[in-house]
């Protein structure tokens, strides 16, 4: 049989079959093979450490607001340019804000995220306007400090009600948001302790600014900032990360172990 010659029906289901075949083409029906269908891996630890420290530029951008306070606040000084407090104070707060908008403006003009660039840029107004009210630039911490002390609070409590935070913090992370680890005799324990972990982590923070807060060391506040705090997190997190990766990998070896 030559072509063209086909029987009626033959051409009419040979048509109908194309125009299946283009529209399930063009809406892109095809079934999704299994393996495609399963659920994506978590990123690695040391990524998810990367992204919420901000990478090593997050850590870098995140000091230099403080770094310039402080160098503004130390050169400008009468010790040093002689200008009196109140200037040096004013223009250490102008380089702080003025270094933290820069920051973001860079981020967005790259358009790259600046979810850390906004909390810092928070973090460094409340402090400048802490530090101009009371013209102490001392007092440019003291908003960070309170802040450190709040947060260890509040893990402390929720250790005490038995709802250890950094539980639900890793089931956001790390469990796809999956609130499943109250089941779970081993993890909730561990959680529970490495909440008290973050407590005691958070304390030795803002007790040692503390201290120096109330010495008056302005200048040694921003360098002990920049020198302990974020190590101290970056320990912090990479511990616990680990001793949770440790529980539920051991978990999916011995189910049992649960």
């Amino acid at each position: 049989m030559t072509p063209g010659n086909e029987p009626r029906h033959v051409a009419h289901e040979s048509v109908e079959e194309r125009l299946a075949e283009d529209i399930v083409e063009e809406l892109d029906l095809h079934p999704v093979p299994p393996e495609q269908d399963e659920e994506e891996p978590l990123p690695p630890l040391s990524e998810q450490i990367a992204e919420q420290l901000g990478g090593v530029r997050g850590l870098i951008e995140s000091s230099i607001p403080v770094l310039a306070f402080v160098l503004f606040n130390v050169l400008l000084g009468e010790s040093v340019a002689g200008f009196d407090k109140e200037t040096a104070l004013l223009w250490a707060i102008i380089g702080s804000v003025g270094s933290a908008l820069a920051i973001g403006g860079v981020r967005l003009a790259r358009k790259q995220p600046v979810r850390h660039a906004v909390n810092g840029l928070f973090g460094i107004a409340l402090g400048a306007y802490f530090a101009w009210r009371s013209g102490d630039a001392k007092n440019f911490y003291l908003p960070g400090i309170l802040l450190t002390f709040g947060q260890a609070a509040v893990l402390l409590l929720s250790v005490v009600f038995r709802k250890p935070l950094i539980g639900y913090a890793w089931g956001i992370m790390a469990n796809k948001g999956r609130q499943d680890w109250f089941g779970n005799a081993r993890l909730f324990r561990a959680f529970q302790w490495l909440t008290l972990l973050w407590v005691a982590s958070l304390a030795v923070r803002a007790g040692i600014q503390f201290y120096l807060w109330q010495l008056g060391e302005a200048n040694a506040l921003g360098i002990v900032r920049i020198l302990i705090s974020w190590p101290i997190y970056a320990a912090t997190f990479a511990f616990t990360a680990w001793a949770i990766h440790r529980i539920t990998a051991a978990q999916r070896t011995d189910p049992a172990d649960a």
